[in-house]
């Protein structure tokens, strides 16, 4: 079965975003996922034939990155942190109770149950940078903060229910495909829903604030501690940096 006429028309214009199309790659191999819920064997050939590259370099990037699936996934997929800090903090619990809870293994998919609105597959997943809400999980690549077993078990319950849950630090939560075609460059006019930051994430500003601490000019040299004027000045300047290490150097050896 081919793509729709539709994702192809769209797969074109991903590719011609770019100045050089293969650029492309990753947000066509979304909006497969979008269209096909995973990277089928045909999604892979048809971004090869549009940027005019082998299968065997699509199906690369397909498989070193783990955002995209080469087998079926849920209508929400669930992803546990199992990195150091979340693990320590209680990750590594969440992900056995909710793999014995939901009877499948790291990346398998639930089967539906005559109850069942939607599916849900489970992942075992790296360091989603949210350290400061450990332990973390993510339900299409939305933040599910400070979790325990118990409050995931509820979660991915009411997610197999139909409920519709909201993230904590974002928007609602939509389906893996609709997530999916985000990613693919297609905004679902989501992003200003829910907070952007939460208060742990904010501390380190408040203090820099509190003691009026600001981040150096772009522009400075760290070497002298002037700051360039102009793209020559700023040239020059690197050209006296490197000589005065090349020629401390020097006088090192001797």
């Amino acid at each position: 079965m081919s793509l729709p006429v539709e994702t192809l028309a769209e797969l074109r214009e991903i590719a011609a975003r770019y100045p050089e199309a293969r650029s492309g790659l990753l947000p066509m191999l979304h909006l497969v996922q979008s269209v096909e819920g995973r990277v089928t064997a045909e999604g892979i050939e048809t971004c090869a034939d549009i940027l005019g590259i082998t299968a065997a370099e699509v199906s690369g990037v397909a498989t070193f990155y783990t955002m995209y699936k080469r087998r079926p996934v849920g209508d929400y997929h669930v992803g546990v942190c199992t990195n150091t800090l979340c693990a320590v903090m209680g990750g590594d619990a969440i992900f056995e109770r909710l793999k014995d809870h939901l009877d499948v293994g790291n990346d398998e998919l639930t089967e539906r149950r005559p109850e069942d609105k939607c599916t849900v597959s489970l992942e075992h997943v790296e360091c989603n940078a949210a350290c400061d809400y450990a332990p973390v999980m993510m339900v299409n690549w939305e933040f599910m903060d400070n979790m325990t077993p118990e409050s995931a078990v509820q979660l991915v319950d009411d997610l197999r229910a139909g409920t519709e849950i909201h993230s904590t630090r974002g928007p609602r939560v939509v389906t893996w495909r609709e997530a999916e075609r985000v990613l693919a460059g297609f905004p679902d006019d989501l992003a200003d829903e829910g907070p952007a930051a939460g208060a742990p994430s904010l501390v380190g500003l408040g203090i820099a604030r509190t003691n009026g601490w600001t981040a150096p000019p772009a522009s400075a040299d760290a070497g002298s501690g002037r700051t360039a004027d102009s793209k020559e000045e700023a040239v020059e300047q690197a050209d006296t940096s490197r000589a005065e290490t090349e020629t401390k150097q020097e006088d090192s050896d001797a």
